[in-house]
């Protein structure tokens, strides 16, 4: 049964990327970053909607460059933080929708396996994401000094997407501060008081942030294709 939705969050302005383009429309491998993204979705079991959220005076702009994929998709309007872009994509799910995967295009190196294995721990826990751990030595640090070393033997940094049963990311929108404060959407989950998985990722999918993450994912996707 094809009960997976796909929320991709694509209504940022770039504002740390710098320049005129939004982030999203980089050119990345010759396509933009956020056909990029949306390709990485191609051959998902289950898929049945990708819920495209952008901008919407960059709807038709967007729907022209993913429309040759083939994907099943649906637009959504951003709203002025990222749970409220993620909220509107939740109100366009599929009537069906069982899973619903939240993914940020400015992640456009995500491997198909991880997000299939991300979504069988779903199923079964109701809420998982990707991670990897973290690779250096923590400081806190209070006033320019450290305070203090944090053990990393338990940190991982979060990635997306972030896979939930479609009800308990509904519940945790709904119970959601209205500001707006929540980076991601296990977030949310965790202040409900429910578990969330952990599978682990892989180092590729890195959020592009900055110009040099930009060339970074270049090399990583141009030695994809030298493969």
């Amino acid at each position: 049964m094809r009960d997976v939705n796909v929320i991709l969050v694509a209504g940022g302005t770039g504002r740390r990327f710098g320049g005129t383009e939004p982030k999203q429309f980089q050119p990345l491998g010759g396509r933009p970053m956020l056909v990029v993204a949306a390709s990485r979705f191609l051959g998902l079991a289950n898929l049945a909607r990708v819920i495209v959220v952008v901008a919407p005076e960059v709807t038709e702009r967007a729907a022209a460059m993913l429309e040759p994929l083939g994907l099943p998709l649906r637009f959504a309007a951003a709203g002025r933080e990222r749970q409220h872009s993620v909220a509107s994509g939740l109100a366009a799910l599929d009537p069906e929708c069982a899973i619903v995967a939240v993914h940020d295009a400015a992640r456009p190196l995500v491997v198909l396996a991880d997000v299939e294995a991300c979504i069988v721990a779903a199923r079964t826990t109701g809420a998982a994401l990707l991670a990897t751990p973290v690779p250096d030595t923590v400081k806190r640090a209070a006033d320019g000094r450290i305070v203090a070393t944090v053990p990393r033997s338990d940190l991982w940094l979060a990635q997306t997407p972030q896979i939930f049963r479609a009800d308990i990311l509904r519940r945790a929108h709904a119970a959601a501060p209205a500001e707006g404060a929540a980076t991601d959407d296990a977030a949310l989950v965790e202040r409900l008081g429910l578990p969330v998985a952990i599978v682990p990722g892989d180092p590729r999918n890195r959020k592009v942030t900055t110009p040099d993450d930009l060339v970074w994912a270049e090399s990583v996707l141009a030695g994809e294709a030298g493969r």
